[in-house]
């Protein structure tokens, strides 16, 4: 089975860990993985600039290394992103920021890339929001 999965939710809120632990399974059960979409407060879990306390679990750099290591489509939604100040190399460039905090393997992209991965998928599984 072919999975889409979204992520709404902050890296700190229990939402995140639950998809990513979904997203684990999802693959360890033999199915596939479409599509990441991080979008709304879900954009933070790709941000380079988030520092988990050492008695807490760094769920950006867990998701980074599953993102990495299963070679993913890990995309994050650009107008949530740059409403929160999550910026690629080129954003940063383009608004003259002083830096950017997202690096690979997440690329910035629309709604349209959440809108094809729902058409190539099975399901569509949705963490956190309102």
């Amino acid at each position: 089975m072919k999975f889409a999965i979204a992520l709404f939710a902050p890296p700190h809120a229990p939402s995140s860990r639950r998809a990513l632990r979904f997203a684990q399974a999802v693959l360890a059960g033999g199915h596939e993985i479409v599509r990441l979409f991080f979008y709304q407060d879900g954009v933070h879990s790709a941000s380079s600039n988030v520092i988990s306390p050492q008695d807490e679990l760094d769920l950006t750099g867990e998701w980074r290394d599953f993102v990495r290591t299963q070679r993913l489509d890990g995309v994050v939604c650009i107008a949530a992103a740059l409403r929160r100040g999550v910026l690629d190399t080129q954003e940063a460039q383009r608004y003259a920021a002083g830096s950017a905090n997202l690096q690979a393997p997440w690329e910035l992209s629309g709604l349209g890339q959440l809108h094809e991965a729902t058409q190539q998928a099975d399901r569509l599984v949705c963490f956190g929001g309102s």
